[in-house]
């Protein structure tokens, strides 16, 4: 916790310029009597690219400062511009308000400042050299930025923030490291066995697999040869009757073929029989024919 607490600052001669002094009113408040002074102290950055260009423009000491809320006002000299690049002095800068206890700074205060020139002639066409009695100077008070840091005040007791030194604490720090090196390491042991072993295992059941699908290849390959003979011998068994069949076929084309001969030969005996049954009817005919007695035409014609 801090002792002191600033609580506001008020930029009086703004804008101003730049050959005019800084001057700051500066409230703060104090909660515990200090046996040392506060320091205040202002710095101009003089370039962005370097600190070899920054002025620390004044600093002073306040106390003793009672315990209460306190206002004083602080006046630094204006920088040298004899020690700021001639190509930043007409530009935007920064100005840093600070404050320390004891050697230890607790509170930083920075303020954009811009620097240009006070006439609009010479701001469109600037001269070659900076002529520093025509620039003014305009802080951005509406917008400081604040940093605050802890440190060690009178009353506070330096080892609660930094704790003393404790004998064999780096021995036993390194052996629990090293405990716990050794139990890593263990750890990384029995994963490795079980990854050893889940692997083997893999390797067991892909070899298992392996023979199962040999056995079952094999069993198909026995099976394609068994259904290869069944298939030969019902091939064979088929062409057997095939066989058979053709020869009974041609058995019965055979006698087939025999028997019209056969009944040929009747149909011819039938058909002289018929012929001779025919003669023999006629003949008897004739003879009938003879024994009849005339008719009357056959009588007439006789006569």
């Amino acid at each position: 916790m801090s002792i002191v607490s600033l609580l506001g600052i008020k930029v009086l001669n703004n804008p101003a310029k730049f050959t005019d002094s800084y001057e700051f009113e500066i409230t703060f408040e104090c909660l515990e009597p200090l046996q040392n002074d506060l320091e205040w102290k202002l710095t101009y950055v003089g370039s962005s690219r370097s600190l070899e260009h920054d002025q620390e423009l004044d600093s002073i000491l306040v106390g003793p400062v009672p315990v209460g809320v306190n206002k004083f006002v602080f006046s630094a000299d204006p920088p040298s511009a004899e020690l700021i690049p001639a190509s930043e002095l007409i530009s935007v800068t920064v100005i840093l308000l600070s404050c320390s206890y004891d050697g230890k700074e607790f509170v930083r205060v920075g303020y954009y400042v811009n620097n240009e020139y006070d006439s609009e002639e010479l701001r469109e066409n600037p001269p070659v050299k900076v002529q520093v009695d025509h620039i003014v100077r305009n802080i951005l008070a509406e917008k400081p930025r604040v940093t605050r840091f802890n440190i060690v005040w009178d009353n506070d007791n330096e080892n609660e923030m930094y704790p003393p030194e404790q004998p064999n604490v780096d021995e036993e720090e390194d052996e629990e490291e090293e405990e716990e090196e050794e139990e890593d390491e263990g750890e990384d042991e029995d994963e490795e066995d079980e990854e050893d072993a889940v692997l083997a295992e893999e390797e067991e059941n892909d070899e298992a697999n392996d023979d199962d699908d040999d056995e079952e290849e094999d069993e198909e390959d026995e099976d394609e040869d068994e259904n290869g003979e069944i298939d030969l011998e019902a091939e064979d068994d088929e062409e057997d009757l095939d066989d058979e069949e053709e020869a009974e076929e041609e058995e019965i084309e055979e006698e087939e073929t025999k028997q019209p001969s056969k009944h040929n030969i009747q149909t011819e005996n039938n058909d002289q029989s018929i012929k001779k049954q025919k003669i023999d009817s006629e003949k008897p005919d004739i003879i009938d024919q003879q024994d009849m007695p005339l008719t009357p035409k056959d009588e007439t014609t006789n006569v």
